[in-house]
């Protein structure tokens, strides 16, 4: 594939991961166009001229023409309870919204990528966790051409809330780093990183299936 041939579709464009994505991808020369589906037009990507948007009040409408004709789909889309607001509505988001628009994507020659979390694991006894953990498993039994899932620690943004966070953990990491080593797969990564290694993965990835752990996330360049 030619680096002028590629042609991304991404879902969750208007958070802190997606917004990061896409900056990368108008940046990034192997992409050729972006389409972002979101709710209403957002002005900051009206400045990137590869990318487009196709706005979509309800992602559960997306069909199969929809998604047709790109190479590859990344996922972004992702809540917490608490912003959602309840368990029901955060499992709509998290886990119908991402499985319906992997449906979707079954037997087209589309690689999919999907932010998941680190602690994804369908037998947690944490629901956050378990809901991501049921996403990975029912992705698993989808007939795709290339999945790739990516394990994240916390994210680290550009808001000014977690600017404290972001050094505090720095500095806690730096005292540690010689005498405790684990920790190191837990250390907090931003949303740039992470957007970094999902279009490296888009562009290297041999594998029918892949996940990208928090120290790959933190260490591939």
């Amino acid at each position: 594939m030619t680096n002028m041939n590629k042609k991304a579709l991404v879902i969750g464009a208007t958070g802190l991961v997606g917004k990061a994505l896409v900056k990368q991808l108008q940046a990034t020369s192997e992409f050729e166009s972006v389409t972002v589906v979101v709710r209403k037009e957002l002005d900051e990507f009206k400045v990137f001229s590869k990318v487009s948007q196709f706005v979509l009040e309800d992602f559960l409408l997306l069909n199969d023409q929809d998604v047709s004709g790109y190479t590859h789909a990344f996922s972004c889309l992702g809540s917490t309870i608490k912003k959602a607001g309840s368990k029901q509505k955060f499992y709509a988001i998290d886990y119908e919204v991402n499985a319906h628009f992997a449906d979707l994507l079954q037997d087209k020659e589309t690689h999919l990528l999907l932010v998941s979390a680190m602690g994804a694991n369908s037998s947690s006894i944490f629901f956050y966790n378990r809901v991501k953990g049921l996403l990975e498993d029912y992705l698993k039994t989808l007939t795709l051409n290339k999945l790739s899932i990516f394990h994240p620690s916390l994210l680290i943004g550009e808001r000014d809330e977690q600017r404290l966070l972001e050094g505090a953990a720095q500095k806690i990491f730096l005292l540690l780093k010689d005498t405790i080593k684990k920790p190191f797969m837990y250390k907090p990564v931003t949303a740039e990183q992470l957007a970094h290694i999902m279009i490296i993965a888009a562009n290297t990835q041999m594998e029918s299936f892949k996940i990208y752990d928090n120290l790959a996330i933190q260490t591939t360049s």
